[in-house]
């Protein structure tokens, strides 16, 4: 399968499924979204091609394409994936059919959103398989336009101010990152991942830029510690990390439900992803050195958002709060499988578990938010766009299937063992506890807090009196009971044989682990 140009062929797929889509635009509303689905499916069919011929034992990148590109920049379009890179194209080719389903309440330029979110998925495609910073950059920016224009033109009533934001604060952080890229560039005449990477790995980095960049006014330490802080502004704001997070509620709360599903299931991954392919690999000397901060920051946005989340009365806003608490137990492990630990043994295995941990919340965290995002699309296109906490009761009487799955999704999220939130969390935590004990401990608030306000949304939303305005709404059809079946099911698959996953990224992480050991 390796000769073949997979990656560039599957990156293509949703691009040309956004052209036949604005092409057959005139056509009914049915059409067009068949259409979008049928490419999005397309797409989750090669991905599990991929998937299917990938080998987990394998060091190094699989499927890779290298071609000349821009020869005075000495950039090349190189794509390639490891595990860390499909299990991240997995999640993206199943969110996307997600949120195309979750999208029937538009009615408005249906042939132009549906586009719109091939487009995106392209993105993220181009995103977590490219290998060159000049390719994944142009992917990292691209994927602003789509969801700014799918938050402002079919968001609420606050969309053009959630769109702003959302579009202020990730270029933002995105010129930062570009700045430090440039120095990294001068420095080494190299946009390549895999060469910096060893670059930082042999120690050679930061002197090459000290010598060639260095400034009489700043220290060689300081000078790296300024290019390290461009780069993780940029990732920081993308997950979001507390403080750099005040665009997410607003922006998930405001956007049509069927985009908040790529927002929080795949695009908040790539901040992630570049904490995980380019933070850790290129920069672990500068993580160590500001450790203490960045797990304040890690704890901040574990406890913080989830006691946010607690406080909130519109169901969007709530989960918008849960998604950034949940992504904080993969910046604590991160942060936690970045300190210097020698040659022990035993706490290598830590950060064996930690890492493993963090891929597994990364997929289960996206295919979870995604659905109970999903479920209250279902909800608002029953009750004409309510959603408040206090605005339901007792739904289980007049829906109980809709109740019953949702309740699976809702205890996913809490982190119930037997389902797939679960055994990453549970990763985390053991991996991260020796490494960083203090940290890890006051994290285990998050989960306390987590526990309380999922509880309180089944008490008060299904349980308890049906007000009269409630007694009529329908459960849900045959066909939304068939669509739901593949995720539930496998919350169910993941959550008791978690290896189906751990068997293909397990290698990568212990690789991504032992990068650290020389730091």
């Amino acid at each position: 399968m390796s000769g073949f140009p997979w990656i560039s062929v599957l990156t293509l797929v949703p691009i040309a499924g956004a052209i036949v889509v604005l092409a057959v635009g005139a056509a009914s509303h049915t059409v067009v979204r068949r259409t979008a689905l049928g490419f999005s499916l397309i797409a989750l069919a090669l991905t599990l091609l991929l998937w299917y011929g990938f080998h987990p034992e394998a060091n190094g990148y699989q499927y890779q394409e290298m071609h000349p590109w821009i020869s005075m920049l000495n950039a090349n379009y190189h794509v390639g994936i490891d595990g860390l890179g499909l299990l991240m194209l997995l999640l993206s080719a199943i969110v996307t059919p997600i949120g195309m389903l979750a999208s029937r309440q538009v009615e408005r330029q249906v042939s132009l959103y549906f586009a719109l979110m091939l487009l995106l998925q392209a993105c993220l495609f181009g995103t977590f398989t490219a290998l060159s910073f000049i390719h994944w950059f142009i992917f990292w920016e691209m994927g602003l336009i789509p969801a700014f224009f799918l938050v402002r033109l079919w968001g609420g009533p606050k969309s053009a101010k959630a769109a702003m934001q959302f579009l202020v604060y990730t270029m933002v952080g995105s010129i930062t990152m570009l700045m430090s890229f440039l120095a990294i560039f001068l420095a080494t005449r190299s946009f390549d991942f895999v060469d910096i990477g060893r670059m930082a790995q042999s120690g050679r980095l930061m002197p090459e830029i000290v010598a060639r960049l260095g400034w009489h006014l700043l220290t060689p330490e300081h000078t790296a510690m300024v290019i390290f802080a461009g780069v993780f502004l940029g990732f920081a704001v993308k997950v979001p990390v507390i403080p750099f997070h005040t665009w997410l509620p607003l922006t998930y709360t405001e956007a049509p439900t069927g985009t908040t599903i790529l927002l929080t299931g795949a695009m908040s991954k790539m901040g992630l992803y570049g904490f995980l392919r380019i933070l850790l690999p290129c920069f672990g000397v500068q993580m160590q050195h500001v450790l203490t901060p960045l797990l304040w920051l890690a704890v901040a946005t574990i406890v913080l958002s989830a006691y946010t989340a607690w406080a909130q009365t519109d169901l969007k806003r709530m989960f918008a709060y849960s998604s950034i608490n949940h992504l904080g137990y993969c910046i604590l492990a991160i942060f936690a499988v970045a300190k210097f630990t020698g040659t022990d043994a035993g706490l290598m295995s830590q950060k064996f578990a930690a890492m493993d941990g963090v891929f597994l919340q990364m997929f289960n965290h996206g295919l979870t938010a995604a659905t109970l995002f999903w479920f209250i699309a279902m909800l608002e296109k029953r009750s004409g766009g309510v959603r408040g906490l206090n605005d339901f009761g007792g739904l289980r009487r007049v829906m109980p299937v809709f109740t019953g799955l949702m309740g699976i999704a809702l205890f996913s999220s809490l982190g119930l063992p037997g389902l797939n939130g679960f055994i990453g969390e549970f990763l985390i935590f053991k991996g991260s506890f020796p490494l960083v004990t203090w940290a890890t401990a006051l994290s285990v608030l998050g989960l306390l807090i987590t526990a309380i306000f999922i509880l309180g949304i089944l008490q008060r939303v299904f349980y308890g009196a049906l007000p009269e305005v409630w007694a009529q709404l329908p459960d849900l059809t045959v066909g939304e009971r068939l669509s739901l079946v593949p995720v539930i099911g496998l919350m169910f698959v993941l959550g008791l044989y978690p290896q189906l996953v751990l068997g293909v990224v397990n290698h990568t992480a212990m690789q991504m682990a032992l990068t650290l050991r020389n730091f």
